[in-house]
């Protein structure tokens, strides 16, 4: 049963893990561990390994587009030409918040943000973990705003709480992030619930 189908993966860090998570759980899966979490570099650096470990089983390694390529495929593709069939490398267009901001409403809601401030194409942003900062400026909580935008002294691009913030919209699953909503708006996304999809059904 995919109740019992357990999916490992590899990660940049916690929002991504928190994304990767709810998505296996989505699926009606059971997240096994989740490796990486040091960084993309680092990330890069072992994802041929973590293909040589979906030989055995269920895989998926989550990492951010940024600029490393104009388009998901070419950077997959670069870095592993010929994955195990068991592995599923997705890459987030252009970051993984543009998957959240692609639930505008529950975004909008979450957030204490005017709808008609989320950007309707979430994809399309150069970079959507500054889109979000930039939205937490306009929210009307006072709390957003203080623990989303970083401080001007700081030096940070990101609010001191933005991390938790996040995290708390990711897994709620009664108020917060909708992944199958959020794919309609997000290609990259779409593609990977296909992705994981076709793992459930070589583990059935």
């Amino acid at each position: 049963m995919a109740t019992e189908t357990v999916i490992s993966g590899a990660v940049e860090g916690p929002v991504d893990e928190a994304v990767l998570k709810r998505l296996i759980q989505e699926l009606g899966a059971m997240p096994g561990p989740i490796y990486g979490k040091r960084g993309k570099d680092r990330l890069v650096q072992q994802v041929a390994a973590y293909s040589h470990a979906a030989r055995l089983a269920p895989w998926v390694v989550l990492m951010d587009l940024d600029r490393d390529a104009d388009c998901a495929p070419t950077l997959r593709n670069r870095l592993l030409p010929d994955p195990a069939p068991a592995l599923c490398l997705r890459i987030a267009v252009r970051a993984v918040e543009a998957w959240l901001l692609a639930d505008r409403e529950r975004f909008a809601e979450y957030f204490g943000i005017a709808l008609s401030k989320v950007p309707p194409q979430a994809e399309a942003l150069p970079d959507p973990k500054r889109a979000v900062v930039d939205l937490a400026r306009s929210s009307r909580r006072k709390d957003i705003r203080r623990d989303l935008v970083p401080r001007q002294e700081s030096g940070r691009t990101v609010g001191p709480a933005y991390t938790s913030h996040l995290l708390a919209y990711i897994q709620d699953v009664q108020n917060g992030w909708r992944p199958g909503i959020a794919a309609e708006g997000a290609e990259s996304l779409k593609r990977a619930l296909r992705c994981l999809e076709r793992l459930l059904q070589r583990s059935a």
